[in-house]
């Protein structure tokens, strides 16, 4: 377990919801270009350190030996795969690829019922 001044300095033993994870005992969630590559929709982004949301702080820091890109950001606890994909269109420029690419993949993946469109648009009015 990771002790307050672990924290605050940004250093953590492993990088876990139970010891401190990348938001320090916050809410957090993985994504970037690992997540967003997976949903199959054109992109093939490379990022040199994991993008992390979470509820407290932005910047890059050092948790259990590993960089992250932290982001303060709300998102949902335990995000649906249709909120990746709001995630990955609304970073189209860090993720390198254009909105209409993404979209024309998009369609492709709705018309084979890759996504939930419901889904989808509660996700993308959140």
């Amino acid at each position: 377990m990771s002790t307050p001044s672990a924290v605050a300095s940004g250093k953590c033993p492993q990088p876990t919801k139970r010891s401190c994870g990348p938001s320090s005992g916050g809410a957090f969630v993985f994504t970037g270009p690992e997540r967003w590559n997976a949903l199959g929709l054109g992109s093939t982004a490379v990022f040199a350190v994991p993008l992390v949301y979470n509820t407290r702080r932005s910047g890059r820091f050092e948790l259990g030996g590993r960089t992250f890109l932290l982001r303060r950001v709300v998102f949902p606890l335990d995000p649906p795969v249709e909120w990746f994909v709001v995630d990955l269109l609304e970073h189209t420029e860090q993720a390198r690829t254009s909105l209409a690419d993404l979209t024309a993949g998009l369609r492709r993946a709705l018309a084979r019922g890759a996504f939930d469109p419901e889904r989808l648009r509660a996700m993308a009015d959140t």
